[in-house]
C-alpha cells in the first residue's frame, strides 16, 4: 500500500491537499511518517485524532495524500517545506526545457525559381540557427488536382537543403495545402544518440 500511495502524491496538485483540521469526515487513517533523512515509515491504521497528535508532537503537519483509499492515507511531513521543494523542482524543470521554434515558409505552385531562392535561403538560415522549418504549398482552385507537382517542388527544396536539414515529416496533404517539416541535422543526430 505504501508504494501505491507514493504515486498518488505526485498526481495531486498543491491546492488539492487537505492539511490538519481541513481533513474532515474521517475516523481512521493509514499513517505514514516522513523521517529526517527523507525515509518514510508506515505506522499503520490509527484514529484520526491519534494521527493529528503524532503530527503535533513532531512539530509537523498531517497531510492527506490519498483521499480515495480506504482508509485514506495521511502523511506526517513539513507541508511548507514540501510545497517549496516541489515548486523549486518545477522551476528547474521549466528552465531545463529547450524551446524549439518552428518557422514556416509558404509557397504556391506558381512560385518561380527566383522567389523560391529567397524562401530557401531563409529556411537555410533558420535551420542553421537550430529552428525547425515547415514548408507549406497552398493549392488554389483546380491546382488541388495536381498534388504530384507540389510534392515535386517540396522534394526539390529538401534536396537543396539536404546539407543542413533532414526531413522530419515527409510531404503530406493538409487540407488544401501540402506540408513538409524540416529539422536541423545537428538536432537529429543528437536525437539518434
Amino acid at each position: 500500500m505504501g508504494s501505491g500511495s507514493k504515486g498518488q502524491v505526485n498526481s495531486i496538485s498543491a491546492g488539492e491537499y487537505r492539511v490538519n483540521d481541513q481533513i474532515r469526515g474521517v475516523a481512521r487513517v493509514r499513517l505514514v511518517v516522513q523521517g529526517d533523512e527523507g525515509k518514510s515509515e508506515n505506522i499503520g491504521v490509527v484514529s484520526f485524532r491519534e494521527a493529528l497528535n503524532i503530527a503535533a508532537d513532531r512539530g509537523m503537519d498531517l497531510v492527506e495524500v490519498a483521499p480515495e483509499a480506504d482508509p485514506p492515507v495521511c502523511r506526517v511531513m513539513d507541508y511548507s517545506k514540501f510545497l517549496y521543494e516541489r515548486s523549486k523542482k518545477e522551476r528547474e524543470a521549466r528552465k531545463a526545457q529547450k524551446i524549439i521554434e518552428v518557422k514556416e515558409i509558404q509557397l504556391q505552385l506558381k512560385t518561380n525559381h527566383y522567389h523560391l531562392g529567397f524562401k530557401v535561403r531563409d529556411a537555410r538560415r533558420w535551420l542553421g540557427e537550430g529552428m525547425k522549418v515547415k514548408v507549406r504549398i497552398k493549392f488554389h482552385g483546380r491546382e488541388i488536382t495536381f498534388p504530384d507537382l507540389g510534392r515535386k517542388q517540396l522534394d526539390e527544396i529538401a534536396a537543396d537543403l539536404q546539407d543542413v536539414a533532414v526531413i522530419e515529416q515527409p510531404p503530406a496533404m493538409d487540407g488544401r495545402s501540402m506540408l513538409m517539416v524540416l529539422a536541423p541535422q545537428a538536432a537529429s543526430k543528437e536525437k539518434k544518440r
